[in-house]
């Protein structure tokens, strides 16, 4: 995520706002000295967690001058401090002793040692033996998630989609050892939220999600018993759901028509970043970073694209009213000679016209060939037409998209595993024949690896089990081709409304208090002092889901939370998907690990 300001602007960012208090108290007010400037040291994962919630400009009124990586050769400043904040690892401990070998050759005054979450000992110890006469503080602050917006969480480890769901890996290494990680992360959200909820887990289709939930249970009781500043001991009214991604494939392969999830498909935005040409195809490359910081995107972001096709020019004659600056149709180009007759409406028209181009760059694909796949994945989503009749033959409707030369590989693939997820699972011949007229014999992985994840694939005839049954959704009004809504969706309502099946939703302990999601405000005393204090009252919902999350279900914890204002829903994942990126790393789940790229950075 890009760097956030946290100006008053961003007094209602949610996670990302929570953090960055977080680590204000916990660290820069803990090491704070009037008059002392300080230069901070990070390793790779605090770089990444700091920029998601703050700017070099909040780290200047922190009283610090500059940031250094701890991996990288750095010049000595001997006569100023260093606040080093990095993860309890091998590498970064190593980078930390190795900044002061020596009395006389040390490469700053002292140090203030903050590690994200829990140092093993043998890492602990090191440092002591090492260099404990530098260091002058040496703390865990228990912060080692992402927030990525103000209900959404990651914990940057895209790799544990193959951990947890590729036959390859050693399932006593490998497995264990992400889980363990995750599990910690997890707390340390938990921690940060002020909460220790009720934990529960999908019982399928596979069982990563029940021994992730007991990690997290004995993780969370192990926390709030040694944590003494805390005043909870016993559980708080709020649940976390731990999940796993086979729950419902559909959402993750369907082409999305709201605002942020068709950009992330359709356009090729990396690391949140928009590259956009001003002026026509020969203009000037401009970038534009799409963040809570800027209102408009908040605002249209969740909307359909007709609505934001509708309400950016709008918005854009608003401004332009103003001076009627602008005659005729408004157009990108009659925009640029606006913001030049117009400077101090520039930023604002700015925003207004990268998301214009957005929008454009959207509708062009849209038009090209996308428009024609959501009707049929829509009906073959849902088992019925915009007019409510059952499809008969889901075949029927998929064929078309399979003889249309229009359509890439990807696209194709997408609508088969539709129709796979529709009659769950289709015969071996079935599929052969479809691998082999669509001409993706080397692609084919894409397809049949969704077994690893529990989702049925291939089925004698005599086998195919009935479509799962969804909440009732016919009287809300929708576009024609966006009628599907995320299972995820139908899962915070149920909790909210405490309607989980509990042999579906396991506990992971005893039942905690009441849930009382729909109903009353919690009661429970908080800290005068805590940073907390101005939070949203009421009952959370956090749900997790193993092997990552997609923007629809995000939008989902957001619509959630509209409709129970009592209860907000927090939502992450182990990373955040786009149905291209999902396929390449389900493509790869059969492959050895060593052809993989997995990172290694474990505790020691």
């Amino acid at each position: 995520m890009a760097p956030a300001a946290m100006g008053s602007a961003s007094g209602e960012r949610g996670l990302r706002s929570l953090v960055w208090q977080k680590l204000k108290l916990s660290v820069f007010d803990d090491c704070r000295k009037e008059e002392e400037w300080k230069i901070i040291i990070l390793d790779d994962f605090t770089t990444k967690l700091l920029s998601s919630c703050g700017k070099m400009t909040d780290l200047l009124a922190e009283g610090i001058t500059a940031v250094e990586n701890v991996y990288k050769n750095r010049e000595p400043v001997p006569h100023m401090k260093a606040i080093y904040f990095i993860t309890p690892t091998k590498k970064s401990v190593d980078g930390l002793i190795n900044d002061f070998v020596s009395k006389s050759s040390s490469k700053y005054k002292a140090a203030y040692v903050y590690f994200t979450d829990i140092c093993p000992d043998s890492l602990f110890n090191k440092v002591k033996s090492s260099c404990s006469w530098a260091i002058r503080r040496c703390k865990e602050i228990n912060v080692s998630f992402f927030p990525y917006e103000s209900q959404v969480f990651t914990l940057d480890v895209p790799d544990a989609f193959f951990c947890c769901y590729s036959p390859t890996v050693e399932k006593a290494n490998g497995k264990d050892a992400i889980m363990e990680a995750m599990a910690e992360q997890i707390v340390t959200l938990c921690a940060t939220l002020d909460e220790n909820p009720g934990v529960r887990y999908k019982s399928k289709p596979l069982d990563n999600a029940s021994k992730l939930a007991g990690l997290v249970e004995n993780k969370l009781e192990n926390y709030y018993k040694i944590d003494e500043k805390s005043q909870i001991k016993g559980k708080t009214h709020s649940q976390l759901l731990i999940i796993d991604r086979g729950f419902d494939p559909v959402s993750t392969v369907l082409h999305e028509l709201t605002f942020q999830a068709m950009a992330y498909d359709l356009l090729p935005i990396e690391n949140d970043t928009y590259k956009y040409k001003t002026d026509g195809p020969s203009g000037k490359e401009r970038e534009a970073i799409l963040e809570e910081e800027d209102e408009l995107w908040v605002k249209i972001r969740h909307k359909h694209i007709a609505d934001v096709l509708e309400e950016i020019p709008k918005l854009l004659k608003e401004v332009s009213s103003k001076r009627k600056a602008t005659e005729g149709k408004l157009s990108l180009s009659n925009l640029a000679q606006l913001m030049k007759k117009m400077p101090h409406f520039r930023k604002q028209i700015t925003k207004q016209v990268v998301h214009l181009h957005i929008a454009e760059d959207c509708m062009s694909k849209f038009k090209s060939s996308i428009e024609k796949l959501c009707k049929t994945e829509q009906d073959l989503a849902l088992g019925t037409d915009a007019e409510g009749q059952k499809v008969k033959d889901s075949m029927r409707v998929l064929l078309p998209v399979l003889l249309n030369k229009n359509h890439d590989s990807y696209d194709k693939i997408r609508a088969i595993l539709l129709y796979i997820f529709s009659t769950n699972g289709t015969t071996q011949e079935n599929l052969d024949k479809l691998i082999q007229n669509v001409q993706i014999e080397s692609d084919s992985d894409m397809i049949k690896n969704w077994k690893y994840l529990g989702v049925p694939v291939v089925v004698s005839s005599a086998s195919q089990q009935r479509r799962q049954s969804r909440k009732d959704r016919s009287s809300e009004e929708t576009f024609q081709l966006s009628r599907w809504t995320p299972v995820i969706k139908d899962v915070m309502e149920d909790a909210i409304e405490n309607k989980l099946d509990s042999k579906e939703w396991a506990y992971c302990s005893q039942c905690p208090a009441a849930w009382n999601g729909s109903g009353a405000v919690s009661a429970r005393q908080k800290s005068k002092t805590s940073y907390l204090d101005d939070r949203k009252s009421g009952s959370k919902l956090i749900v997790f889901v193993i092997g990552g999350i997609t923007y629809s279900e995000m939008r989902s914890a957001y619509e959630v939370s509209q409709a129970y204002k009592s209860c907000e829903v927090i939502i992450g994942s182990t990373h955040i998907l786009t149905p291209r990126r999902l396929l390449d790393d389900v493509k790869m789940l059969n492959k050895p690990k060593d052809t993989v790229c997995i990172k290694d950075e474990e505790k020691h």
